[in-house]
């Protein structure tokens, strides 16, 4: 087999990884719990996210996320509570969503750039924290675009927008990073043949 058909095997395969994990990001997302006192519910929409960075790296898992977020423009239910349209991405959750995009080149690019500085011979509890690093700088990401939005929505001030949007949701994503990292760990290579 010849490198150009090794390289359009190769990018079909990540294509069609990519659709999966736009589609991950859907079933994600439709797992959600409302909360009373925040518009934003609990969903493991960013556990699909980095997940998607994490094994497909920045450009696949960055083209997986934007496909689930115009999926969801386009008024496909694959947004929380199966809900989707404009409306949700101009509304005070869709900075989070938009967010999505941002957190996955994000944590892809860091992620992408560690494991092509190491050999296969890696020392695993290093790989595990940078793994860890690059999925909470990503969610640092897509935290800060969903406040600054939210708060221009809602016209609430960042303690307020931090007490409703953020806070509550720390420990679930502390909990989801940790699950993402070991499955990225072990998933990645896999997808990376």
């Amino acid at each position: 087999m010849n490198n150009q058909a090794v390289y359009q095997r190769s990018t079909i395969s990540y294509l069609l990884l990519a659709a999966l994990m736009a589609a991950v990001c859907a079933v994600c997302s439709w797992i959600s719990i409302p909360l009373p006192f925040t518009p934003v519910p609990i969903n493991l929409g960013t556990l699909a996210v980095f997940l998607a960075a994490g094994i497909l790296g920045w450009k696949y898992g960055s083209i997986s996320v934007i496909v689930f977020v115009l999926l969801g423009a386009a008024g496909l239910p694959v947004f929380h509570g199966f809900t989707g349209g404009m409306g949700i991405i101009t509304g005070p959750t869709g900075g989070y969503i938009v967010g999505y995009i941002l957190a996955a080149f994000l944590t892809g690019i860091m992620i992408d750039t560690y494991f092509k500085a190491r050999k296969s011979s890696e020392n695993k509890a290093a790989a595990y924290a940078v793994l860890a690093l690059a999925m909470a700088l990503g969610l640092f990401a897509c935290y800060a675009l969903g406040t600054a939005w939210f708060m221009h929505i809602s016209g609430t001030d960042l303690k307020a927008a931090l007490l409703m949007c953020v806070v509550p949701f720390l420990i679930g994503d502390a909990i989801k990073i940790a699950a993402a990292t070991v499955l990225v760990k072990k998933l990645r290579p896999f997808a990376r043949k």
